[in-house]
């Protein structure tokens, strides 16, 4: 997979733990592979049972530990109870301000809640497989990172294109969220990190700029927010 995305132009790999205990084996992942880096934290979907928050502010001291998620808010599956999740997101929005680590946030059908919980949080935000556009706004205003996966590239979805070519050159971002949401070319595939070209393709039409210059930019953006 590795070699596919490299032969693709991919050279960078983040993987995300969604479990204290994922965590763990992300970073003996990241450990083993050059170009490859960890984000660690504990979904909402696991908020009810969350596991050893003080584990995992240890793993965060890893060096190839970028950043703290996802983390966040998801009303539309409600796995774990609205509350429990609330108090996670707080309990990791301070454990990413303490280790001065960028949060990933995934948010799904809480815009309102999810804008409130970052009203005070003053550090690195990335909004992951951006699917919220009620929440470009705050991020705009705020000078949040846009991360775009490839549900941009379906047809049924323009309200994501247009949201992208309203974001600034240096806070949009492009990912797979592997093995999910293949981009429209692929799609009804298992995803991988190379695919991620097909997004940069669909970001780069919207935007009307040219695919490689803006893959050369968010490759940029990407060093600037995690830190790599």
């Amino acid at each position: 997979m590795l070699e596919r995305a490299r032969a693709a132009g991919v050279d960078r790999v983040i993987v995300v733990a969604t479990t204290v205990a994922q965590a763990a084996e992300t970073l003996t992942l990241a450990e083993a592979h050059d170009g490859v880096y960890a984000c660690i934290g504990v979904h909402p979907h696991e908020a009810g049972s969350p596991g050893d928050l003080d584990a995992l502010r240890r793993l965060l001291g890893h060096e190839k530990a970028v950043a703290v998620g996802e983390t966040g808010l998801d009303y539309f599956r409600d796995y774990a109870p609205r509350d429990a999740q609330r108090q996670l997101f707080q309990l990791e929005l301070e454990l990413a301000s303490a280790t001065g680590k960028p949060v990933v946030i995934h948010t799904r059908a809480a815009d309102d809640d999810t804008r409130a919980a970052l009203r005070e949080f003053d550090g690195t935000v990335v909004l992951h497989c951006f699917s919220s556009p009620a929440l470009l706004a705050p991020a705009l205003e705020r000078g949040w990172y846009v991360s775009f996966a490839g549900n941009v590239t379906y047809p049924k979805a323009p309200e994501l294109r247009e949201a992208a070519a309203r974001v600034p050159r240096d806070r949009i971002l492009a990912e797979t969220d592997s093995p999910y949401l293949s981009p429209q070319p692929v799609r009804g595939t298992r995803n991988e990190p190379a695919n991620v070209v097909h997004t940069v393709a669909t970001l780069a039409e919207a935007r009307g700029e040219d695919a490689a210059e803006l893959a050369a930019q968010i490759d940029a953006n990407a060093t600037a927010a995690f830190g790599l």
